[in-house]
This record gives C-alpha cells, sequence and structure tokens, in this order.
C-alpha cells in the first residue's frame, strides 16, 4: 500500500506546490480569488446592482458591500429556491445546505453552487488526504473504507428541481461514483432521515467492513462507537477494525473527547485530523499532525476577512484582510465565496496562532459566549478550563452547556454550568475550583470580575443526568448529522430548557 501513497504524493506534487505557494504569498493568492470571484458574478442581479464590472481593488468592493449575516441572505435565497436565476451567482443554484450549527427552530439554507461544490467543498477533501499522507507516508488508508457520519437531504418543497440537506448529504449526493467504492455505509444509508434506525443499519453493515478511517462530528462518533461495542461485544473499537488509524474530525471542538477516544482506540499509531468545513465553504485543514492550529485555504474561491470582536454590532464593522490580522487576536470570520455569498458574516470567531503559514484555530461563535458581566468569555477558554478540571480529577465529560446568573438585588453574578459526566469526578467541589481557577488561567476578563468575589462568584455546577442532551436534542427533531450542543450563551433560554426537563 505505501506504493499506492507513492503513486497518490506523485500525483499530488503540483497540488502540493500550489498550497507552498499560498503559504507564503496569501495577499496575492488572495486578491486573485477576490477578482475572479467577482468577474464571474458581474452580470447578476447583485452584480449589475453594485456595478462589479467596474470594481478593481478590495477597497472598493468594501465600500459596495456591506457585511451582513443571514437576514441580508435570506431575501435571495427565497427567490433563489422557487428557481429565479442569476441573482447572486450566474446559473441556477439546485442545491443549498440546510445549517444544522444551531439548535435553534429557525433553519439557514445556504446556497451551493456548481463551483462551490467542484472548487471548495471537492477540493478541500482531495487535499485532507493529500496532506494526510504527506504527513504519514507509511499510511496504510487506502486498503480500507472510510466511514463517514453524515446528515440526511430530502426535496425542497418550494421547487421540484431545488433540493435542500446537511452539508454531508450534499457531498454524498454529488460525489462521484468511483468515491463510493472507498467508503460505508452505503448512499442509502448514509442519507437515512431518522437516527436511531441509521445508527443500527450503520452498525448492521460496517462491523464487517475493513473501516480504516473515520470522518465526522466526533460528538456523535461517540454514539455510533458505544453501539458498535455494545452490539459487538467487543472492549474497543481495534478488536472491531485493527486496521483503523484516522479519524478525520470537525464541527466541534475536539478537546473535551480527546481522553475518550484515546480509550476506545487504543493505539499510538491512531492519527487525529481536524477539519474546518461548514455549509458555507471548505476553510482549512490540520496540515500539520504535531500541532493543533489548522492551515487556512486560501485558494478554494474564497475570499476572507476579519473583523476585530469591538466591531460587531456597528453598522459598517471594519474588516481586515488576510494581510492585516494579527496573531493571538479573536476576529468574526467573514467570507465571499463562489457559491454566492458576499462578505457573509457565518457566525465562527478564529485566533491565528501563525501567519506565512496562516494557522487557525476555532474560538466560538459570535452567538455563543457569555459577556454578562465584561468577562468575554469564548468557549475556547471553556473547553480549556473543563478539560484541566478533567485532567486533574479523572473525570470525562459527555456534554455541557452553561450560562450566566444574573444579579439581583442581594446577589451577584455567576456562571452556572450544566455538566453530562461520562465519568463523574470523585469531589465535585475540587473540580468547581479547578474549573474556576481554569478560566481564570486562560481569560483575564474573567480573572478580574472574579477578584475576590466582586462581579462574580464561584461557578455553578450542575451535574446533568444520564443522556440529558440527547434527549434534548431529540425533542427538536435535532439527533444526528452535524446538530450540536450549544456551549455557551450570554442568556438563559438553553439552559432553563436543559433544567427543567433534567429533573424528569
Amino acid at each position: 500500500m505505501p506504493i499506492l501513497n507513492s503513486l497518490i504524493s506523485l500525483v499530488n506534487t503540483r497540488r502540493l506546490s500550489q498550497i507552498d505557494s499560498f503559504k507564503s504569498n496569501p495577499g496575492q493568492v488572495q486578491n486573485e480569488q477576490l477578482h475572479r470571484i467577482i468577474k464571474s458574478a458581474k452580470d447578476t442581479y447583485l452584480g449589475k446592482l453594485h456595478d462589479f464590472a467596474s470594481i478593481k481593488n478590495y477597497e472598493t468592493f468594501a465600500e459596495r458591500i456591506p457585511v451582513s449575516d443571514y437576514e441580508g441572505l435570506k431575501p435571495y435565497v427565497e427567490r433563489m429556491k422557487k428557481g429565479e436565476k442569476n441573482l447572486l451567482w450566474p446559473g441556477e443554484i439546485k442545491w443549498f445546505a440546510k445549517s444544522s450549527g444551531t439548535t435553534s427552530s429557525k433553519s439557514k439554507f445556504i446556497p451551493v453552487s456548481k463551483e462551490s461544490l467542484e472548487d471548495c467543498h471537492f477540493r478541500g477533501g482531495k487535499d485532507v488526504l493529500a496532506l494526510y499522507i504527506e504527513n504519514r507516508p507509511e499510511s496504510d488508508m487506502f486498503s480500507g473504507k472510510c466511514l463517514t457520519l453524515g446528515g440526511s437531504h430530502q426535496i425542497n418543497n418550494f421547487s421540484n428541481d431545488s433540493y435542500y440537506g446537511d452539508l454531508s448529504a450534499i457531498l454524498i449526493e454529488n460525489l462521484p461514483f468511483w468515491t463510493h467504492f472507498m467508503r460505508t455505509p452505503d448512499q442509502s444509508i448514509a442519507l437515512m432521515d431518522e437516527w436511531e434506525a441509521k445508527l443500527e443499519k450503520i452498525t448492521e453493515t460496517t462491523l464487517v467492513e475493513n473501516v480504516t478511517s473515520l470522518a465526522g462530528v466526533p460528538s456523535w462518533f461517540l454514539v455510533l462507537i458505544k453501539h458498535l461495542l455494545k452490539k459487538s461485544g467487543k472492549n474497543n473499537l481495534l478488536d472491531i477494525w485493527p486496521n483503523l488509524e484516522l479519524f478525520i474530525h470537525g464541527g466541534i471542538n475536539f478537546t473535551p473527547y480527546r481522553n475518550q477516544y484515546k480509550e476506545l482506540i487504543p493505539s499510538d499509531k491512531m492519527n487525529y485530523l481536524e477539519t474546518y468545513n461548514a455549509s458555507e465553504g471548505f476553510f482549512a485543514i490540520q496540515d500539520d499532525l504535531t500541532i493543533q492550529s489548522m492551515l487556512l485555504m486560501l485558494d478554494y474561491g474564497i475570499f476572507y476577512e476579519f473583523v476585530p470582536l469591538s466591531e460587531l454590532g456597528k453598522p459598517h464593522p471594519k474588516a481586515l484582510t488576510i494581510e492585516q490580522v494579527e496573531t493571538g487576536k479573536d476576529y468574526a470570520l467573514v467570507i465571499t465565496t463562489n457559491g454566492g455569498i458576499w462578505r457573509y458574516l457565518i457566525g465562527d470567531t478564529v485566533k491565528f496562532e501563525t501567519t506565512f503559514p496562516h494557522r487557525i484555530v476555532i474560538t466560538g461563535r459570535t452567538k455563543h459566549f457569555i459577556n454578562a458581566f465584561g468577562e468575554e468569555l469564548m468557549i475556547e477558554n471553556a473547553d480549556k478550563a473543563l478539560n484541566e478540571a478533567c485532567e486533574q480529577t479523572g473525570a470525562v465529560i459527555k456534554e455541557y452547556t452553561a450560562a450566566p446568573i444574573f444579579m439581583g438585588k442581594e446577589s451577584k453574578g455567576a456562571h452556572q454550568w450544566l455538566i453530562e459526566f461520562e465519568k463523574h469526578p470523585e469531589d465535585l467541589e475540587k473540580f468547581k475550583q479547578l474549573l474556576d481557577d481554569g478560566l481564570k488561567k486562560a481569560n483575564s476578563d474573567y480573572e478580574a470580575k472574579r477578584y475576590k468575589n466582586m462581579t462574580l462568584e464561584m461557578p455553578h455546577v450542575e451535574v446533568a443526568r444520564e443522556h440529558l442532551f440527547m434527549d434534548w436534542l431529540r425533542s427538536k427533531n435535532k439527533l444526528g448529522g452535524q446538530n450540536k450542543v450549544p456551549r455557551l450563551a450570554n442568556n438563559r433560554e438553553y439552559i432553563e430548557e436543559l433544567l427543567k426537563i433534567n429533573k424528569k
């Protein structure tokens, strides 16, 4: 199989050279992407409205097109659903990725053009394999199949010619036929709507396969792995698939799950590769397995901008280009794509660990944070603090969420944490103290607010009953796929719902 890897590496030599090029010339490559996108869309409705033909530089582009969120995109999406052409991108958009990054009842439908499928999403998948083989030339991954765990799709009611579903399902539906020989389960099972029935079918069909790699969201894969072990009577996943060597993961921070995976896949040869792939585009790949940050992919037909968090909420937030960003600062990600998305505030926050090459970590969501008292607590802070508390107490966390407890006339503010443990800490008070210490260490604003309990009290930690978060997602018809539990919220909407059913 290493001979096959050598052939693959030979084929990928040109591509790896292109990646090296944008590592050292990020500004030039990004400007080329922007001008190509603008030129492609100059004869669309939006292109004529803003006279794209006369735009010669980034500054003019930024002046004419405002930064917007889904509310700005939605009117166009509604028209495209009904078959209207040439609105935001040339031709007709037939696929819409239904965003499942939130548990709210409000769905977002992101247009997916032919160009974004081919030049972004599929190219990203190819690059994952190319970069992995570059890291692990001795890999035997191609001797078996990749088990992918995705969502489902269905015909869009607005038009018989337009379809929507989870991004993973859209990719499966549109993959070249030959790729289906390299993956499992087959398409009919992969696209099933009902999560628990899908779980049974995947287990039934994949137990007899030679699975060498996995691809999906860590939290949902844990559910599948435990189901596989229960059905098979095996102790760990290598007893089922002895040649397993790679987990390609994304969607949520892997840190809280890492120790569980090490127990379920007890091998020093197991590799974990993170990707940043959303409904709106394929953004980043962990190109070096020895570090946790991901390389921002700059030539996928996406132009990136970065809004400092201090600018969020302003009518015309100032955005920075790839050449202007600094390491160690949080930015809200803004994208313009070959799918017809223009200066779109995606909702994620990222931080650059390095520049030249530009590697990022995802630090949270623009709407998923706690800043009720000026503490600006991000998901990255929470995951780090919880991981430290778990390491020192032997606890293992399955799911969690947190929200503020607002100040009363006679009470100070606090953060309330609702945690479902896979393995409970022997001393919950010690765990709580370590969590508090970890948050202080990760976030100086939180530390300042905790000084002598002047603004914030110690964290309040509530233990969730078994399957609480799963039951909550089930009640919202959000089981499986890429659905996520909101880690942090600046209000008490989610946590109050969870606390209520925690008592049942």
